[in-house]
């Protein structure tokens, strides 16, 4: 199948995207790298009358390191932040889940923001945003700007809090704290899949803020005292996550994998033979 027919724009400055998002109202679609979009529209499940795409805008190009976060541009691409320099210092999430991204052919157009914007809960970039406690920051045609933590930006499948006129400029990751550690797990039936549970832990002090993605209609996170025995907290967390059975594992399965895995996450991060062992259930 192909897309229904749509006018295709090419916009030079975010101000002007915002005003093509406004004038065509729900009939308007933003694209930058396309690899959600596309899949889309070629089913024919979205059939947007006009397509906007902010892949040419410049000044949403751009990676910067800031005082306490790490700024990155809408028109930054998946692969353009796994090869920034400095990134595993920067944001160590980032660097241990992004190649869970698809793979390196999706991730060479898939952008940042995009998978941001997308917010599919079995994600890994929106899922380290909520880990992290990240922010969006929006832009509308007036030029006004707001930002939004990612806790309340995510608001269920496939659904933000972005404004109709309103363009995602940019997100930001809070950068690492030197006494913290950050650890990432995902179970798939494959490499590149669409996540069946993954889990993203920051430990910081006496503290956990433990993240689940795969799971609710929305990556989750949840703070939890490293010290305590986790077992309670976790089933707690499990359960309150809604799991239903699906095609790819039953919701039984996906609570013992936030049980076991967020243990081992605590704990010190599970071994490769035990990854490897979940990951095939």
């Amino acid at each position: 199948m192909k897309p229904a027919a749509f006018d295709y724009w090419r916009p030079a400055s975010r101000r002007e995207a915002c005003e093509l998002l406004y004038e065509g109202g729900d009939d308007a679609r933003l694209i930058a790298g396309g690899q959600s979009l596309m899949a889309v529209l070629n089913m024919r499940l979205a059939q947007p009358k006009r397509l906007i795409d902010i892949a040419g805008i410049e000044d949403l190009h751009y990676i910067e390191r800031r005082d306490d976060h790490l700024a990155v541009g809408a028109g930054v691409t998946q692969a353009e932040l796994l090869d920034y320099p400095g990134l595993a210092e920067a944001v160590p999430l980032l660097t241990q889940a992004m190649p869970w991204i698809g793979h390196w052919q999706t991730r060479n157009r898939g952008t940042v923001c995009g998978s941001i914007a997308h917010a599919d809960p079995s994600a890994e970039l929106p899922l380290c945003l909520t880990a992290l406690g990240g922010e969006v920051v929006l832009e509308n045609r007036r030029g006004k700007s707001r930002r939004v933590v990612a806790h309340d930006f995510f608001q269920g499948v496939l659904t933000t809090d972005r404004h109709p006129d309103e363009l995602i400029t940019e997100v930001r990751f809070p950068l690492a704290r030197a006494d913290a550690a950050y650890r990432f797990v995902e179970v798939a039936m494959r490499h590149g899949d669409f996540a069946i549970v993954a889990l993203a832990a920051v430990i910081d002090g006496d503290r956990v803020i433990l993240g689940v993605g795969g799971v609710a209609d929305r990556p989750v996170s949840r703070e939890l005292d490293r010290h305590a025995d986790p077992s309670e907290a976790l089933n707690a967390f499990a359960w309150s996550l809604g799991a239903e059975d699906d095609a790819h594992a039953s919701a039984a399965y996906r609570r013992q994998l936030i049980r076991e895995l967020g243990r081992q996450l605590i704990a010190g991060g599970p071994s490769d033979e035990e990854t490897v062992h979940a990951r095939q259930g």
